[in-house]
């Protein structure tokens, strides 16, 4: 095989990432190929191949192709390396001189949300969530902010697979209950953790959007209760989503 065919096959490989990743639906191969124009034999394999060594993985057990672990971290990889991450940080330690709370950018991963940056509050006595923490979707104000952006068909089927485990007393542990306040979030523009997750923290999110309104992640801080109530979290919702927007003009 000559250099520029193992090249055209490299760049086929990126063609096909680049149209799953600038679309917020899951995909078929046919569907990718439809911008493209490549063999159909050969997306399919290529798709195979990426599937294989987790780069994409199947829409439960459909045809449709989803992004999967190694590509998002490919992609959390490199915004974090890039200048966009000197922005980003610049922004959370902003919002966290203003809050007095640690502030969180967490972004939606298979089993919850991930927390790729954060900046801590300088109180000494402080929740540890570090970087890498993975947290539940249903108990969460990150996870909750997430799947309240879903339209109705892709928030059914995430719910219907969740467990509802009940972290703490206050835990929502119904889909009817869960649901209700999804809507809820969806109207308000900011989701709230009641000591959901974790006895004696609560916590406020609000969704982060590219250019295209697509949820890319979500603006969180949290605090202990001996700090930090329903009331005054919200009282300082309007930092959140000002940095929000920023975000989404400086980034995307």
């Amino acid at each position: 095989m000559r250099t520029d065919d193992r090249i055209a096959t490299n760049l086929r490989t990126l063609m096909i990432l680049e149209v799953l990743g600038k679309n917020n639906k899951a995909m078929t191969a046919t569907e990718i190929n439809a911008s493209l124009g490549l063999p159909k034999q050969t997306v399919h394999r290529l798709c195979a191949t990426l599937e294989k060594e987790n780069f994409l993985a199947r829409q439960g057990n459909s045809k449709k192709y989803l992004p999967a672990r190694r590509l998002r971290d490919l992609g959390a990889g490199l915004l974090y390396s890039s200048r966009d991450h000197i922005i980003r940080r610049q922004i959370l330690k902003t919002v966290a001189e203003q809050v007095k709370e640690t502030v969180n950018f967490a972004v939606p991963e298979d089993n919850g949300m991930s927390y790729v940056d954060r900046v801590e509050t300088d109180w000494a006595f402080r929740i540890q969530l570090p970087i890498g923490t993975n947290v539940p979707f249903h108990c969460t104000a990150s996870g909750k902010c997430f799947l309240s952006s879903l339209n109705k068909r892709e928030r059914n089927g995430i719910l219907s697979s969740l467990k509802l485990e009940a972290l703490t007393e206050k835990t929502h542990v119904t889909i009817e209950a869960l649901m209700q306040e999804l809507n809820q979030i969806k109207k308000q523009g900011y989701a709230l953790d009641r000591e959901e997750f974790m006895e004696g923290m609560i916590a406020i999110a609000v969704p982060i959007k590219d250019k295209e309104d697509r949820f890319i992640g979500a603006l969180a801080f949290h605090g202990p209760t001996q700090r930090i109530s329903i009331e005054n979290a919200i009282a300082r919702k309007e930092i959140l989503l000002t940095a929000s927007q920023k975000l989404r003009e400086h980034l995307f």
